[in-house]
């Protein structure tokens, strides 16, 4: 798998054809969004940090440090990640998600994680 093969994008951010697969990785849909205006092709929820998490988290920037490190360790023992590796092995997948923050969101720490970043 290259790099390049696995990008970000905000679901609202309308899809274009050098998405590739798009893949949304929020364990609920965006709220607003129209499914047939979101072009996903997968949608894998258990890629998102568990529930407890995401409530403890709360997209509060001072909790990101710790948030980044208990969802790496939630991502070792998840097999939505081998889906997604799986996925991009054959085509460009572009990870699809919600959050307004865009410095401090999930997404953010499982294209990391993908890609063998810390």
């Amino acid at each position: 798998m290259t790099k390049a093969q696995l990008t970000l994008k905000r679901a609202y951010t309308p899809p274009d054809d050098g998405d590739g697969l798009r893949v949304l990785v929020d364990r609920l849909w965006p709220r607003g969004l129209e499914k047939h205006r979101a072009a996903i092709g997968e949608w894998i929820k258990d890629a998102a940090p568990s529930p407890n998490l995401r409530k403890w988290f709360g997209h509060d920037p001072a909790r990101w440090e710790e948030f980044r490190r208990r969802y790496r360790e939630e991502l070792a023992d998840n097999s939505a990640v081998g889906q997604i590796r799986e996925l991009a092995r054959e085509q460009k997948v572009t990870l699809i998600y919600a959050a307004k923050d865009e410095k401090h969101n999930h997404a953010l720490v499982l294209l990391d994680y993908l890609k063998g970043k810390s």
